[in-house]
């Protein structure tokens, strides 16, 4: 079994980045050469802007290279409680903010000419429990009429049509989500970028930013630096760098994954006979997926605990457990890949992007960064641009968490917690 990531083992490997240390003068510098920074370096570049990227390790090999590989649509919370608390026109806005996040992401494949097995199967989230059958039930009838045609609920009388298992409650089905590659999916971005002159930095952590005058910034990295008329943040809950204001306002969560053997077409035709990005209703959640060369991806949270490798192997033997659990014809199934990631979560659950202090930001994906990390790459460039209008997370406060300085000590009683609920319903 190996510890690190099943989409980085099989994608390329990026051949295209700087090899001389940063210097000299653009237009936009970029922290982050993951999904959002790649992709607003694209749309920058297109604009004519000259661009330098900077990522601590390598391309796409954070969270955009550590995910399920899924590309959904629709929110993680319920609708009908983002309705009440944000208003039916608001929410249904953000709806459709995730719906063209997946949009992007398949037009930019198209254009960029990206292999990545992009292909539109659907959503398919289960009910863990009769009462959250329900619950999804009342979601979908108010999606379908405001916001979201494209869904329907499956009985679980009808789930032996979806997946092989008796361990749920009937679903519903989101038919505009995706999958794909992301390994191949980020290096592609990242050769794209490349092709059109921008410049990428890999190992090179942002060490300082300091405004000088006007409205220029010194981005510093230990081997060099670059003067920058804008900058980007890009990078999450980055543990290096002059950050300390968004880390008091992300929650970095570990996600934990496993990948099985390759298995038979006619064992998957079992499993999960429509290929369908699934997901269950738990608050420890459980994800899966049939991987391009038909091995099960499943994943969840496992246990709230930081990603090492002690903490990946320990949690991908749960994961084991809930798979044996969902499948247990795989009980003898060999697990050939283990890793793990951090989420980066907001309070809410929900993205931040905006401009403070002169710096550009977009982060706290919190789970959805697949599709909204790329299109909120785009949409960024458009506000480096002048067009803030076109933000959709424009007016929405961050208030630092109280009692969080970046460390997340308290995850432990998060996880206590999140699993009694669990465990009453």
């Amino acid at each position: 079994m190996k510890l690190m990531p099943y989409w980085i083992d099989t994608a390329p490997k990026f051949a295209n980045g700087q090899t001389e240390a940063p210097s000299g003068e653009v237009d936009v510098a970029i922290v982050g050469a993951g999904f959002t920074g790649l992709s607003a370096a694209i749309a920058l570049s297109k604009k004519g802007a000259s661009v330098a990227v900077f990522e601590a390790g390598l391309v796409a090999n954070a969270a955009s290279g550590r995910n399920g590989g899924m590309c959904n649509n629709g929110f993680a919370q319920d609708y009908v409680a983002m309705s009440a608390t944000l208003g039916r026109e608001r929410a249904n806005m953000l709806y459709h903010a995730f719906d063209a996040g997946v949009s992007k992401v398949e037009s930019l494949i198209a254009e960029e000419g990206i292999d990545c097995s992009f292909k539109r199967v659907g959503k398919l989230k289960l009910a863990a429990k009769p009462e959250h059958y329900d619950k999804l039930a009342r979601a979908q009838a108010l999606m379908e009429k405001e916001c979201d045609p494209d869904t329907h609920m499956v009985t679980r009388a009808e789930l032996r049509d979806e997946i092989g298992s008796d361990r749920y409650f009937g679903g519903m089905v989101f038919r505009k989500s995706a999958g794909m590659h992301v390994g191949r999916y980020g290096q592609g971005l990242a050769e794209a970028a490349a092709r059109r002159g921008v410049r990428i930095y890999e190992n090179s952590p942002v060490i300082g930013l300091k405004r000088q005058a006007g409205t220029v910034h010194q981005v510093q990295t230990p081997s060099g630096s670059v003067r920058a008329k804008q900058v980007l943040i890009a990078s999450g809950t980055s543990a290096v760098g002059p950050l300390a204001w968004f880390r008091r306002r992300i929650v970095p969560v570990g996600a934990f994954i496993i990948v099985t053997e390759p298995l038979s077409v006619e064992m998957l035709d079992r499993l999960t006979p429509r290929r369908r990005m699934t997901t269950d209703t738990k608050n420890f959640v459980n994800y899966f997926r049939v991987t391009p060369d038909n091995r099960l991806l499943f994943g969840g949270r496992a246990r709230f605990a930081t990603s090492n490798p002690a903490s990946d192997a320990k949690s991908g033997a749960i994961l084991q457990r809930s798979l044996v659990d969902v499948f247990p014809e795989l009980v003898n199934t060999r697990i050939d890949y283990c890793w793990g990631g951090m989420v980066d979560m907001t309070r809410d659950r929900l993205p931040r992007a905006g401009e403070r202090d002169g710096l550009f930001y977009s982060m706290g994906y919190s789970g959805h960064g697949t599709q909204m990390s790329t299109y909120m790459g785009a949409i960024m460039a458009e506000v480096l641009d002048g067009r803030a209008d076109l933000n959709p997370w424009r007016d929405f406060d961050w208030p630092a968490i109280p009692g969080h300085f970046g460390k997340p000590w308290f995850l432990p009683f998060v996880g206590a917690y999140y699993r009694f609920k669990d465990l009453v319903g």
